[in-house]
């Protein structure tokens, strides 16, 4: 291979993980610039049974292809499986005699003492290390399912290999509803029929009332109908009152009517819907983005893109941020479809979950709603994505595997040929980058849907009108929040901050309250009567006495919440109906009852962190007051700016939405920023190159990259002595910058130690390459966990 292709190819030893696991070699170009000079290039398995092999750019490399011949029948007696765990490797099973498996089977397997469900990922084939298939062990079983997809398999491997985990970890994402693999469980239901009993509660009556002679239905479908529990149903069933029948085991999901009910668009609606229809009809890879000012019927838009991918027999796939957004939109699509979709997010219970997985993999739900874990989804025939608020930061993973559901939207639908649109009013940096570039079509709306205008933005300067001591809303603000009252029409009041406050001290002895496990203070949640950190969720009780001093009645409160501004508003305003929407308050059906009477007009003051700004229309609601409007710029965060616009562009944009006109007052110490200036003169465009402008200068995302490396452990000396290790290790290269170790900003989290390095390499470096070829040689202590983040979004 080397006098061939001129390659160095270096492998390292590893152990084999059962008898007979297998060893491939796959050679990976590696692009780094002229510049960059690495020493060592060490060589680990990354995927499945192989070591990746790194190349120079100018090598051309192409294997030959084994012919069917030459892999004869042993191929066919042992399998590949990747287990949804943590490996970097497939392990190789033999095949039982009179069964078959082919990729993408999902397969029951021993692992030591116990039982895994993997996917067949492949038949083996070449390699001089074959082992007999007797000498493995069998699969225990082949699942009667539709096969994962080959699309799919392939989505997994670049979602590892772009985010450096294991592919294990990636398939766990795939497989999360084991349930669903499984012969489908027989469901029960009720039906009124026998005798009543002898004794009448008026639980029973509701129950008889919504029970139907001729139609069974589930216990818990009844029981919610008539406001009781499941143990009613059980004890009429008992007396012989309500008839069991056997259900069939899913219901099936109704075929969406694309020509049901149709939006009327405007005439700059159907410029951009028809664009959207056309990239369907090519059923090729392309990526649109949808970019509309606040209330300008993007939904309505795209919807139609859904239409038309329905209409030609295609799959649906429409990602939302916030489970909070599910609402508002389920109401817009069933008016358009005469039908529901299905839905997948962490609300969704788990039986739900699982006629979700199998009607999706089966192709007969032909659109899906859901977070971002939707992508993962073993979609039959996916020919759409539709990724709404694609700004959104909910978008992006932390943990474990850490990824960006829009950037892996993009790669899915490049993965399967077919369109998919970004949108947004606020687009993010990167995207609206790729549309410079000529990477993403750009699809305008430029302008609200019928009479409603864009509304007012005035800010109101801090520094001239400073509300009294104690108070969090200006004069100003206040008499605007008087006259909207008085008017009938509803108040938004924004503060991006949960509980009551986000500190609380002594005054005696200045003693702070922090958490044990974190490097945080602890928010006071007034209404629970806690202290609560919202790094781990560690809580107290809010004490009567300072611990440190024992002094009684000297704990203060310091900063606003939402709970805190609430307390205000109800002292000031306190006639009207107030309401406050935050995700530790407020939860899915209760969130989702919230958002309806406010759309009813049932309350007339909103108060809200970042919940109330993400695509909600209340038609009532005129004025927006925001209370801090320099909350989120002095964090460090390289993003900063571009969130805070976003933010507060988007939380604006909910007032004056119906028949009247709206205006957002912004409360500021930083009226002349550039911020507050663009969002007044309704400038976009001279904030985003104002901070593309900024971005380039530091090399900075999208015009650079950057991968976060966070070492954490439960003792700090063994974590900063990797961390040496690791630093003295790192290769040196002119393109590519190494900061750190330093501690965290977050130096400490549920009682683990964190020092980060951050990476920083221009967008032609192959940084992934470059962290495997400095990383993969050290051996960590097992009691230190290494994190790596590709393109991080959070610097703490």
């Amino acid at each position: 291979i080397y006098e061939k292709f001129h390659a160095i190819i270096l492998i390292s030893e590893h152990r084999r993980l059962v008898p007979g696991a297998r060893r491939r070699v796959t050679i990976t170009p590696l692009r780094f610039q002229q510049s960059l000079r690495i020493s060592t290039l060490s060589c680990v398995p990354q995927r499945r049974n192989r070591a990746t092999c790194l190349l120079p750019p100018a090598t051309p490399v192409t294997l030959p292809s084994m012919s069917s011949d030459s892999q004869g029948a042993f191929s066919k007696r042992v399998v590949e499986v990747m287990l949804p765990l943590a490996l970097p490797v497939c392990y190789s099973y033999s095949v039982p005699a009179g069964c078959t498996a082919a990729p993408g089977d999902y397969v029951r397997v021993p692992l030591g003492p116990r039982e895994v469900i993997g996917v067949v990922w492949d038949s083996e084939g070449e390699g001089e290390d074959k082992v007999d298939a007797a000498k493995l062990r069998p699969l225990n079983e082949v699942y009667d399912t539709p096969r994962m997809p080959e699309v799919q398999r392939r989505f997994v491997e670049w979602v590892a290999t772009y985010t450096m985990s294991e592919p294990g970890a990636v398939l766990r994402m795939c497989l999360r509803v084991a349930e669903a693999l499984g012969p489908e469980k027989v469901r029960i239901g009720y039906r009124a029929g026998g005798e009543l009993p002898q004794r009448m509660t008026p639980q029973r009556q509701r129950v008889l009332e919504e029970a139907d002679e001729h139609f069974a239905r589930p216990a818990l479908d009844l029981a919610h109908a008539a406001g009781v529990s499941t143990g009613v149903i059980k004890g009429l069933a008992d007396a012989g009152t309500l008839i069991a029948e056997k259900l069939p085991a899913f219901a099936r999901y109704p075929v969406p009517d694309p020509s049901a009910g149709g939006f009327k668009l405007n005439k700059a609606q159907e410029v951009a819907a028809k664009a959207l229809r056309a990239a369907v009809a090519e059923r090729n890879f392309s990526v649109s983005l949808l970019d509309g000012v606040t209330g300008s019927g993007k939904t309505e838009v795209y919807l139609e893109a859904v239409a038309a991918t329905v209409a030609a027999g295609r799959q649906v796939l429409v990602l939302l941020p916030e489970i909070a957004l599910t609402s508002e939109f389920l109401k817009r699509f069933e008016r358009r479809f005469s039908s529901s979709p299905a839905e997948w997010h962490s609300a969704v219970r788990p039986r739900e979950r699982e006629r979700v997985w199998r009607a999706v993999a089966r192709g007969e739900a032909l659109i899906v709603v859901g977070a971002r874990s939707a992508l993962f989804l073993p979609f039959k025939d996916l020919g759409l994505i539709i990724v709404d608020e694609e700004h959104e930061t909910a978008y992006k993973q932390e943990d474990g595997v850490s990824y960006h559901a829009r950037d892996m939207a993009v790669v899915r639908a490049s993965l399967g040929a077919f369109p998919v649109v970004l949108a947004s009013a606020t687009p993010s940096l990167e995207s609206m980058f790729n549309v410079e570039a000529g990477r993403y079509r750009h699809v305008t709306l430029q302008s609200r849907h019928g009479s409603a205008g864009l509304p007012e933005v005035e800010p109101i300067d801090m520094r001239a009108n400073a509300p009294p001591t104690g108070s969090w809303i200006s004069e100003v603000l206040g008499q605007a929040i008087s006259e909207t009252l008085e008017a009938g029409d509803q108040v938004l009041l924004f503060l991006n901050r949960r509980g009551y406050a986000p500190l609380t001290l002594c005054r005696h002895c200045g003693h702070r309250f922090s958490c044990p496990d974190c490097d945080a203070w602890l928010v006071e949640h007034r209404f629970r009567r806690q202290l609560m950190c919202h790094h781990c969720g560690y809580t107290i009780a809010v004490p009567q006495e300072c611990p440190s001093c024992s002094s009684e009645g000297t704990l203060v409160a310091c900063g606003p919440g939402v709970e805190r501004l609430a307390a205000e508003v109800a002292e000031r305003f306190g006639d009207h109906s107030m309401v406050i929407l935050s995700s530790d308050l407020s939860r899915g059906e209760t969130l989702r009852e919230l958002l309806d009477d406010i759309t009813k007009a049932k309350y007339q003051i909103i108060i809200g962190t970042q919940l109330v700004a993400k695509g909600h229309h209340f038609p009532g609601l005129t004025l927006v007051g925001v209370v801090d409007g320099d909350l989120s710029l002095g964090n460090g965060d390289l993003r900063a700016a571009e969130r805070t616009y976003q933010v507060l562009c988007q939380v604006a944009g909910r007032a004056g939405r119906g028949d009247k006109p709206g205006r957002a007052l912004i409360q500021t110490f930083q009226p002349e920023h550039p911020i507050i200036k663009s969002l007044v003169a309704r400038d976009r465009e001279s904030f985003y190159q104002y901070e593309l402008k900024t971005r380039d200068r530091g090399g900075l995302p999208p015009y650079g990259r950057f991968a976060a490396l966070i070492l954490a452990g439960v003792d700090q000396d063994t974590v900063n002595s990797a961390a040496s290790r690791i630093a003295r290790a790192a290769p040196r290269s002119d393109a590519i910058r190494i900061l750190g170790p330093a501690p965290a900003p977050m130096a400490v989290v549920r009682g683990r130690y964190r020092v980060r390095f951050l990476v920083k390499s221009g967008r032609d470096i192959n940084i992934q390459a470059f962290l495997h070829a400095w990383l993969d040689p050290i051996k960590l202590p097992g009691s230190v966990r290494l994190q790596i983040d590709v393109d991080p979004y959070s610097f703490m």
